[in-house]
């Protein structure tokens, strides 16, 4: 694997012009792109092909789906013919939510006849510490609930989690190397934070044993988009083994 394909870049946007725009820009020099519920909403499974295109880039469908497990099962098989590559719903809807979406998106994807997206599971969103956690009924450290969410969807068959760069070393030890790790709050050395509170930077995550990397902002809103992936890229390649 390139070290470019390790990042996917998070296209934050309603809009299907300006999401093919940067789609066009950055798709030679990343892994993929991610496209989430904003957008989804907004433009539904035909923007998503509007801007994946037959042949396109892998796409990251971030939905976050959290429902009782015949509303995501359903859900699931809605959105399998799009062939996402990577599909996203949340472990806190417990181990029958998530072994329904895991039958569901294989079953799926063999009748549309296209490969069977890898389920990832949210743990503890980047944008949550331990006051927001314990505001919602939450006790104890972000990292106890990361390690027991993630813990309950390799159990349920689920591929990967999404977790922030701070719990990638953890997780590793606890789950192994057969988890997928899809890390957002990466923020290349001198961009702005934003509104990440668990962040670190693309070295450093792969570093600790992250898969993937989720890029948005540091990319998206660059004055050129193509050359700060490609100086991602670089950081990556730079920091990878000999």
């Amino acid at each position: 694997m390139r070290p470019a394909d390790r990042v996917f870049v998070a296209i934050d946007t309603t809009g299907i012009a300006e999401a093919r725009q940067l789609a066009a820009v950055v798709a030679d020099h990343v892994g993929g792109l991610k496209l989430g519920l904003e957008f989804f909403m907004a433009q539904g499974p035909a923007g998503i092909r509007a801007v994946i295109g037959d042949a396109g880039p892998p796409l990251f469908l971030d939905l976050k789906l959290h429902d009782i497990p015949n509303t995501v099962a359903g859900a699931i098989r809605s959105v399998a013919p799009l062939a996402p590559r990577f599909l996203t719903v949340h472990a806190s809807g417990g181990p029958a939510m998530l072994r329904a979406a895991a039958d569901a998106a294989g079953e799926a994807a063999a009748k549309a006849g296209v490969t069977p997206p890898r389920l990832l599971a949210v743990t503890v969103l980047t944008s949550l510490d331990e006051g927001d956690l314990e505001a919602v009924g939450q006790r104890g450290p972000v990292l106890e609930q990361v390690l027991r969410l993630a813990e309950t969807a390799q159990r349920s068959g689920i591929d990967g989690v999404v977790c922030s760069p701070a719990e990638v070393t953890a997780l590793r030890a606890r789950c192994g190397a057969g988890l997928t790790l899809m890390v957002p709050g990466i923020r290349p050395a001198g961009t702005a934070v934003g509104d990440q509170k668990r962040v670190m930077t693309p070295a450093e995550a792969v570093a600790a044993g992250a898969d993937f990397l989720v890029i948005g902002r540091p990319i998206t809103q660059a004055g050129d988009p193509a050359a700060a992936a490609r100086g991602i890229a670089a950081e990556l390649a730079a920091g990878a083994p000999a």
